[in-house]
């Protein structure tokens, strides 16, 4: 077997068989598709159009038989409006009746016999109806009857023409669903065949080659495994010996391309550190420069009062409102740095207690537009392993911005439960919403939603990273659902501490961060 031939011979059956079945099943499958989908079409594409066609032309003889009723019973022209309306659309009904049933003589001859009743009506009784007077005292026994009975004769008519469809109908629905249950069918059975045949040629490859492939197998899971030193015999035919080869220059390069990938993801610990370093760095560099202008302003503000003209203070709002903006840039650039690197101090937390403390940080900006904050949760402590100042800026955020984007004299509502080993912190609100062609983008920074940009909120588009990056570090997650114009619902899951399971360590809590975060989602 060192040439290789017998290996070739071996594979060979098996190949031919496969390609061989392949292709009829391919071609079975192919034909019944193209059939079917032959079928289904003309039952959807000619015959229903036909059948609702059909429909339409009887609906247009009872319109105009009201018509003619409603003129013969009050005489009002309306009702003669309504008669030349739906005797206009008629005519279009039946062509295309006609141009379907052109080619079955039996339907032509049924449709040609449902056209003529229908002029026959028309003719001598509708026509000469609606041209002559209409009234209560216009009443004509004889003519009623002729009207009567040729209406009656058009509606047998079209009974016949719809049973013919009907049929029609059910015997293209039949003949596409036995087309593909016979392609399923032969497919099936060709499939069982040919695995039937491919079998015996399997196994004879197998009682040729298993102890070589059965030990290359063994070498391919010592590598799955990461065990780096396994490595492939050299033995077994030319083709097994060349595959063993392959792999052992895999490994090989596997082992170079793990070198690689620790000296990468050093380089990207120490430029994430460079980045995180960059940004506090600038971030408070920034703010001594903007505490200097934010005093002088106040200072031009307060000695120029009264004094300046309009133009000139509303130029002084608006640099001080810019002002407040970019310090509130920097402070969220600050806490999300130091989210995304610091090391959590954990201790036991009731979130409970620590949601209330949030709730009443927004109350008061929430009571000046009067909105209204209900709170629903369970009397017992729900205790989470966290950091406590970082949780609450979590919330804080999340609930700052379910106020700032309420409409005046709204509510939000603040529920908390326990999920199985998990709480869940729900926080909703009834305010602008997100639109949802922007819901994707939730969590990138600096990104706003554009009806926020529109209404002019103020934000910075960082509220909702760090609120992921917080909880992200608490093993939680954050869901947020919602709808244009009709509100936000922002769910925080984390994992839930029993009282007995946790000591907490004496640790002084970490001041609070301010409560006017711009959340990304808006």
């Amino acid at each position: 077997m060192s040439n290789g031939r017998p290996v070739a011979r071996l594979v060979a059956p098996i190949v031919v068989r496969f390609v061989v079945s392949v292709g009829l099943m391919a071609v079975i499958a192919v034909t019944g598709v193209v059939l079917s989908t032959a079928a289904v079409g003309h039952l959807s594409d000619d015959l229903q159009p036909a059948v609702a066609a059909n429909q339409d032309v009887l609906q247009d003889l009872t319109d105009v038989k009201g018509a003619v009723g409603d003129w013969a019973r009050s005489g009002q022209p309306t009702y003669k409006d309504a008669y030349q309306q739906a005797l206009s659309r008629l005519p279009g009904d039946m062509r295309a009746v006609a141009r379907f049933a052109a080619d079955d003589p039996e339907l032509a001859a049924l449709v040609a016999e449902q056209e003529r009743a229908a002029q026959v009506w028309l003719d001598r009784y509708a026509e000469p109806r609606i041209s002559d007077p209409g009234g209560p005292d216009t009443y004509q026994p004889k003519r009623f009857r002729i009207g009567a009975r040729t209406f009656a004769d058009f509606r047998a008519a079209q009974q016949l023409t719809s049973e013919a469809f009907d049929r029609r109908v059910e015997r293209a629905d039949t003949d596409a669903s036995r087309l593909l249950k016979g392609t399923v069918i032969s497919v099936v059975v060709v499939a069982v065949v040919a695995w039937w045949v491919t079998s015996l040629a399997r196994k004879r490859l197998l009682e040729e080659l298993s102890t070589p492939l059965l030990d290359l197998e063994g070498v391919v899971h010592a590598l799955a495994r990461n065990e780096p030193g396994a490595r492939a015999e050299n033995a077994g035919p030319r083709e097994v010996r060349a595959v063993a080869a392959a792999l052992n220059d895999l490994a090989d390069a596997q082992a170079r391309a793990r070198a690689v990938e620790h000296r990468i993801q050093d380089e990207l610990r120490i430029l994430d550190t460079a980045r995180d370093d960059f940004v506090s760095n600038v971030s408070h560099e920034l703010r001594t420069p903007l505490t200097t202008i934010s005093g002088y302003l106040e200072m031009v503000a307060e000695e120029f009062e009264g004094s300046l003209a309009p133009r000139h203070e509303r130029m002084l709002a608006a640099t001080r409102r810019n002002v407040s903006r970019l310090k509130l840039l920097i402070d969220d650039l600050l806490t999300l740095s130091r989210a995304e690197a610091r090391a959590t101090d954990l201790e036991a937390v009731d979130i409970t207690g620590l949601t209330r403390d949030a709730v009443t940080d927004v109350r008061i900006t929430a009571a000046n537009r009067g909105i209204k904050i209900v709170v629903t949760a369970p009397e017992e402590a729900l205790l989470v392993l966290a950091d406590r100042a970082m949780l609450h800026r979590a919330f804080l955020n999340v609930l700052s911005n379910a106020v700032k984007f309420s409409r005046d004299g709204g509510q939000v509502e603040v529920e908390l439960w326990r999920d199985d080993d998990r709480l869940a912190v729900q926080i909703r609100d009834h305010g602008i919403g997100i639109p949802a062609s922007e819901v994707e983008r939730l969590g990138t920074r600096f990104f706003r939603a554009s009806n926020a940009v529109t209404n002019e909120i103020a934000g910075t588009g960082l509220g909702l990273r760090i609120v992921q990056t917080i909880v992200d570090k608490h093993a939680g997650d954050v869901l947020i659902e919602s709808q244009e114009g009709r509100g936000t619902t922002v769910v925080v899951h984390l994992p839930l501490q029993s009282e007995t399971a946790v000591t907490p360590p004496t640790v002084a809590p970490e001041p609070r961060v301010g409560a006017d975060p711009e959340m990304t989602s808006h």
